[in-house]
């Protein structure tokens, strides 16, 4: 560690992000991208000219971008912020809504950056622990008078909650923030956009990595009240104005506006997900019920580290938590397309034959 290093820095939980092995080619279904490209009219839409473009600085204010967004549910675009990934909009929303004597809550079992961001921020965390059964229970958040957090669905568990119980959340303490995470909420879990309007302490956040297939644009948004977009702005302006760029402000408000594409490519992965579902089930896997863009499963048979270590060995990642209590025997598998999910359930054959 630096000797140049700060106390506070030192203090730090650094978010592990997912494998992105150079050493050969893989099968990856460790980090939820989406196997589709994006929409042909993000390819329309970067032109050379706009390319040309990028000698200049990109609207801080993310204009058409957040049009296309207000327009896509419904709302104004002052109801709108646009960011560097949903990670970016979740920091912002620590740092605005977080703070002394103002702590956060969230899960056992959730995205770990909740707690990176707890640490880098300095927060007060409340960890609340899933059920037995990996569900997660809005009454165990009631007593909070913090912000909370919610994936929904939850990562890596897949599992959603209904709209009814975020009401619920919400209703029950008008003075606290809750953040509700959706980054995987098109391939399957109920949208809380619909209500916010009705609350003004709801901030949806979501992003276009997963379902508009633009992990590599970098391209969150949270929609929510104009005074918590306003204090969102206010973090985002103290940071880094320029915080998306000139392409990916296009390639976002494309993809925005092809809903036929995005609708079927979410359709195909939620048939690809029943496809796998069923096939690890065959093969003894327990699989917990997604909603999202991957599943959650572990085998009698074969340890969550001996399938993830079997499988890297013969070209195909998945996404597996060393030392990680209860889930330490799960694997996380994206959904990818039915050639990449094939071959996983071949490869997974061949192991059990083996072990056999």
């Amino acid at each position: 560690m630096s000797r140049f290093l700060s106390p506070e820095a030192a203090c730090l939980a650094p978010y592990t992000p997912g494998e992105q092995p150079v050493d050969m080619q893989y099968v990856k279904l460790n980090t939820n991208e989406n196997p589709f490209p994006p929409s042909p009219k993000v390819v329309e839409a970067i032109t050379w000219g706009e390319v040309e473009g990028l000698k200049l600085y990109s609207d801080p204010a993310c204009g058409r971008l957040n049009k296309a967004i207000a327009a896509r549910y419904g709302l104004e675009p002052e109801n709108v912020i646009s960011g560097n990934g949903s990670d970016e909009i979740l920091a912002f929303a620590f740092r605005a809504f977080c703070g002394t004597g103002r702590g956060v809550a969230f899960a056992d079992i959730t995205y770990s950056f909740y707690r990176s961001q707890a640490a880098l921020f300095g927060l007060e965390a409340a960890v609340v622990p899933l059920r037995e059964d990996f569900s997660l229970d809005v009454d165990d958040y009631m007593d909070f008078s913090g912000t909370v957090v919610i994936a929904n669905p939850n990562a890596p568990t897949g599992m959603a909650i209904p709209r009814a119980d975020i009401r619920r959340l919400l209703e029950a303490n008008g003075e606290r923030v809750v953040i509700v995470d959706e980054a995987y909420v098109d391939f399957g879990g109920e949208s809380c956009v619909p209500l916010v309007e009705q609350f003004d302490n709801l901030l949806v956040v979501q992003t276009m990595s997963k379902s508009r297939s633009l992990a590599g644009g970098r391209l969150g948004f949270a929609l929510g009240s104009g005074e918590l977009i306003a204090a969102l702005n206010r973090v985002k302006y103290s940071f880094n104005p320029y915080n998306v760029n000139r392409l990916s402000i296009l390639a976002g408000a494309a993809a925005m506006e092809d809903g036929d594409y995005f609708q079927s490519c979410c359709q195909t992965i939620r048939d690809n997900r029943a496809w796998l579902t069923g096939q690890l089930e065959e093969l003894g896997f327990a699989v917990l019920p997604s909603q999202a863009n991957f599943v959650f499963a572990k085998s009698d048979k074969l340890s969550g580290g001996g399938l993830y270590r079997g499988l890297k060995r013969n070209g195909v990642l998945v996404r597996w938590w060393a030392d990680s209590g209860r889930i330490e025997d799960y694997v996380r598998i994206t959904v990818g397309s039915m050639e990449q999910l094939e071959r996983l359930i071949a490869e997974i054959k061949t192991m059990l034959e083996e072990g056999s």
